[in-house]
């Protein structure tokens, strides 16, 4: 049945019948599949296509559910922190006495390989009346909720597998539906004996985030516009603008190039990502040590002998004007991209622990971003760049023994709960043909060395800090100062993330089941650290996304007028073009907070999961037409503008069709761009250009 409406009526259309009757039915659609359990002497489990022509059921094993023992069975389809999975929650007898207490079991079933698998519970075994199971559904994303006919509520954590309890109602529970928003049910109060339908929700138990910590927050975000205004009066050119005069300490930048690299995405949603999985992507995330030498010597004397403003001037000399422009305009879109999700995931995380709604989050970093950055210009970014990494990193170790201080056993429970679980697995060894869609260790270190490539050789933002050093041996410490930077603080982060998921198995009622996963940390840091400690390390946060927004914001400004404005002689005077330079950083601002409102989706399950991919889709063709360039002296502009045209078409129809994972898009744009841009160099050869200085093999000439 649907409902329909237009004629405002709820309309019923024929089935296939069921291959048998049934009763306690319980039913669930997954990937266009009807998945139905019930009981006619044994429990039985079908499924049918719902979309097939030819609608035939299909017989499942169901011997696990045994008629003696199993009285009452629901399912419900929740994540398993890696993919959808169809759950049963089933009463289970100790004997054939109904007057006997149950215990509530849970299995889990895999749609792929068609089988059960029965879950151990983490926490103490959760007993029922008999015959009182009648409500499973998913609540929020990890977590299931039951409830039996007399009030009682429970909820099972499907990553942590912990069972959470309730406060009981009044009522005699018969009928309950739901929706996205709330559950209702048909009652019966067990006092007055009337019957009627309410609604229920679970209340969130998570601390008020207090004056005190919104003092901080306030204070700290305040004095992060206060840096751009010291800087506004220090700017006299745009060489001042955009490259700091070149006079910026190498350790600044160092922290700038970490801090554009660390960002929200690091602080929230990798922990986030590593609560429910494990620790495979650490190594991916450590490639950068296996790049920092190629970005130390061969880009950074590329662009240093460039004097470059920005990044896409070698494409003008390499190749031509179109290639400059076409690889700029793919930089700006996919900046302004990376700003949206940057914001949307800061303030979905902290919409859960401040009176700030997501809207407002977004609005108040937009603006705050508009105000330091557009006045201040890359001294004021790298400055509060280096600030927030330091308050960050501090941060992130202080909540990271305030988890452990919070486990039973303290670091010892940390570690057995994490082998005990898998949660500190770091190798995915499967070497299949669909490998290639999973975190296998080849698509972790291919993966880890292209997205690294891009960002170190491709990006704005970072080739940006090459620049800002008074010469290149202090832009190289940069570098290698990052790096070294780069490995011990992803390994905290993991940490976190697998100290969350020991912390919440062992405490799951101070778990809100409601909220998202990116906002599990910033819930944590609001919940469980002292009030102002909390405040700082929130406003850390918050200012970490207006760090990577700052950054986007005063990159896509640069490229736009280096790029797109002073090859073209559109403005006369420098006095213009600081205005000009300032309008662009406004509006790049500005489209980048109106990204970041359409991105509040709290149906994304992981914003970090669709960064990979947009960073791919973009950054791993720029990426390719870099190295193109350097690294073959046959290459032209044809050849360039093919490839990058190919690696970008590929990206998308992997995105689209799913024959990849997004961890890998970047590294498949870059090979892409490199073989069909080579390929197609050599079927258009171009007339001899002069190379000097311009290839890896031509530096010296």
């Amino acid at each position: 049945m649907q409902w329909n409406e237009s004629s405002k009526k709820l309309v019923s259309s024929q089935f296939t019948n069921l291959p048998r009757p049934l009763k306690q039915i319980s039913a669930q659609i997954y990937e266009n599949n009807l998945y139905v359990a019930g009981f006619d002497q044994q429990w039985y489990f079908f499924k049918i296509a719902v979309d097939s022509e030819q609608r035939n059921w299909t017989q499942i094993n169901s011997d696990i559910f045994t008629s003696t023992s199993t009285r009452q069975l629901k399912l419900a389809i929740q994540n398993d922190g890696k993919n959808d999975r169809i759950y049963a929650i089933s009463e289970n007898y100790p004997s054939k006495s109904y007057d006997a207490s149950s215990a509530l079991l849970m299995h889990m079933f895999n749609p792929d390989t068609n089988t059960w698998m029965p879950i151990v519970n983490r926490t103490a075994s959760q007993l029922v009346e008999t015959n009182s199971l009648i409500y499973a559904s998913a609540l929020g994303q990890s977590h299931l909720l039951i409830i039996t006919k007399n009030g009682h509520a429970k909820s099972f954590n499907t990553i942590t597998k912990a069972w959470s309890n309730y406060e009981s109602s009044n009522y005699t529970f018969h009928n309950i539906v739901a929706n996205r928003a709330h559950t209702y049910a048909l009652v019966t109060d067990t006092i007055t004996a009337k019957t009627t339908l309410v609604k229920g929700n679970i209340n969130n138990t998570a601390r008020e985030f207090g004056w005190q910590n919104m003092l901080v927050l306030v204070v700290y975000l305040l004095s992060v516009v206060m840096v751009g205004l010291y800087f506004m009066f220090k700017n006299k050119n745009t060489d001042d603008y955009f490259r700091g005069g070149q006079s910026i300490p190498w350790w600044a930048a160092a922290c700038s190039i970490y801090a554009t690299m660390l960002s929200s995405l690091t602080y929230i949603a990798l922990p986030a990502i590593v609560y429910q999985t494990n620790w495979v992507l650490l190594i991916g995330i450590w490639m950068i040590i296996a790049v920092a030498p190629i970005a130390v010597y061969v880009a950074i004397p590329f662009f240093r002998q460039l004097d470059a403003t920005s990044a896409y001037e070698f494409l003008s000399k390499r190749f031509n004007m179109s290639v400059r422009l076409f690889a700029s305009g793919l930089f700006t879109l996919f900046h302004i991209g990376r700003m949206g999700i940057v914001m949307a995931l800061t303030a979905l995380a902290l919409s859960a622990v401040t009176p700030i709604s997501a809207t407002e989050s977004v609005l108040i970093m937009g603006v705050l971003c508009l105000l330091y950055c557009t006045l201040g210009g890359v001294e004021a970014v790298i400055w509060t760049d280096t600030i927030q990494t330091v308050v960050l990193l501090i941060g992130a170790v202080v909540c990271f023994f305030v988890i452990i201080a919070g486990l039973d056993d303290g670091f010892t429970s940390f570690i057995q709960i994490g082998f005990a679980d898998d949660k500190f697995t770091i190798v995915n060894t499967d070497f299949s043909f669909e490998s290639i869609t999973t975190l296998s260790i080849w698509v972790i270190i291919l993966g880890g060395i292209g997205q690294n490539l891009s960002s170190y050789t491709a990006d704005q933002a970072v080739v940006q800090r090459y620049m800002v050093t008074k010469d290149p041996a202090a832009a190289a410490k940069s570098i290698w100062a990052n790096a070294i930077l780069a490995a011990p603080g992803a390994l905290l982060f993991f940490c976190i993330g697998t100290g969350l998921y020991a912390f919440y198995q062992l405490n799951p009622e101070k778990l809100d089941p409601s909220i998202q996963i990116d906002q599990i940390f910033p819930t944590f840091i609001s919940n469980e650290l002292p009030i102002g400690v909390a405040g700082l390390i929130i406003a850390g946060i918050f200012a970490a996304a207006q760090s990577t927004v700052s950054t986007s914001m005063n990159s896509i400004a640069t490229t736009v007028l280096t790029d797109f404005v002073r090859p073209f002689n559109f403005v006369k005077s420098e006095k213009a073009y600081m205005s000009l330079a300032r309008i662009l950083t406004f509006v790049s601002g500005v489209l980048g907070t109106l990204v970041g409102l359409i991105f509040i989706d709290p149906e994304i399950r992981s914003l970090m999961e669709a960064y990979f991919k947009v960073i791919g889709m973009f950054m791993g063709a720029l990426g390719g037409i870099f190295i193109l360039g350097a690294l073959t002296k046959k290459a032209n502009s044809i050849g360039a503008i093919v490839g990058i045209i190919s690696g970008v078409s590929l990206m998308i129809s992997a995105w689209k069709y799913g024959w990849a994972n997004g961890y890998l898009y970047g590294t498949i744009g870059i090979l892409t761009c490199l073989i069909v841009g080579y390929f197609v160099s050599l079927l258009f050869p171009a007339h001899n250009k002069d190379l000097t200085r311009l290839t890896l093999f031509t530096m010296k000439d």
